[in-house]
């Protein structure tokens, strides 16, 4: 009888060129970021490279405003993934473990942010803290960067809470656990991953976002706008490879670890059924 898995047939060449073709779309740009981080002439880009320097990796490690803006960006990202973890999982469980009126609509409500273009997000945020004469501040920017992770942190313990067996969480109260016992033995070991998953995407997302931080950081300056704001000065282009090179490489690692935290929990579940 011919088994019904596709896990063991091979690609087409057709599927392998398309995949290869996405592949390089995607990374071939930032490959070239990082090629021109090495160019020893700070005003001429050609190729092949004139030569290979390092000096400018140490340029940009000496500039105060890079490591003011790299600072704040690094606390927002941590505050407005923390409020993400927990606003995110407490809106999870309530949608999961509840049946009420208007519940889907919720859902959608608390997905929608991640689809809206971040330049809308941030014009609505904009004329609400106006509206309401509340001044720009460091917390409108974690508010703001807290309304997309928010989303991250949801989806993610969403589907870990539609994949765990709800008889755990009945047999515990039956064997006579209070609620706070119930979460800390039987819910918070079956979505730990997914919390960690989910919160690795939401600093990431938050470390690297622009457009909600242009609209509410008032006069603090954040990694990605001070990037835009060194493309106006062309000799210090290499500079700004640089520290585009550290922000791809600083958002690189969660998303990668969280991929493989998730690949790897999705793996276990399968073999425990």
């Amino acid at each position: 009888m011919p088994s019904s898995s596709h896990s063991g047939q091979k690609a087409s060449w057709g599927l392998k060129l398309a995949a290869l073709g996405a592949l390089l779309f995607l990374h071939v740009p930032i490959a070239i970021i990082f090629l021109y981080t090495l160019t020893p002439d700070e005003t001429t880009y050609t190729f092949p490279l004139p030569g290979i320097t390092f000096q400018w990796f140490g340029v940009a490690l000496q500039r105060a405003d890079l490591w003011r803006a790299l600072t704040l960006s690094l606390q927002i990202a941590a505050i407005a993934t923390l409020v993400a973890l927990v606003l995110g999982t407490f809106a999870a469980a309530a949608v999961y473990r509840s049946n009420f009126f208007g519940r889907e609509a919720i859902s959608f409500l608390l997905v929608l942010p991640i689809a809206l273009p971040g330049i809308v997000t941030g014009i609505a945020l904009r004329s609400a803290l106006g509206t309401l004469d509340i001044p720009f501040s460091f917390w409108t920017i974690v508010i703001g960067h807290a309304t997309f992770c928010v989303v991250v942190v949801y989806n993610n313990v969403l589907a870990r809470f539609r994949r765990m067996q709800g008889s755990l969480v009945e047999a515990s109260m039956d064997l006579g656990a209070n609620s706070f016992q119930t979460f800390r033995y039987v819910i918070f070991p079956n979505i730990a991953t997914a919390l960690l998953a989910g919160g690795m995407l939401a600093f990431a997302l938050s470390f690297d976002e622009v457009i909600v931080t242009t609209f509410t950081a008032g006069q603090q300056t954040t990694l990605p706008i001070w990037i835009f704001s060194q493309l106006t000065r062309p000799r210090d282009r290499p500079v700004t490879n640089v520290v585009a090179t550290i922000v791809v490489l600083i958002t690189f690692l969660p998303i990668f670890f969280a991929q493989r935290l998730s690949a790897s929990s999705s793996d276990t579940e399968g073999e425990s059924k």
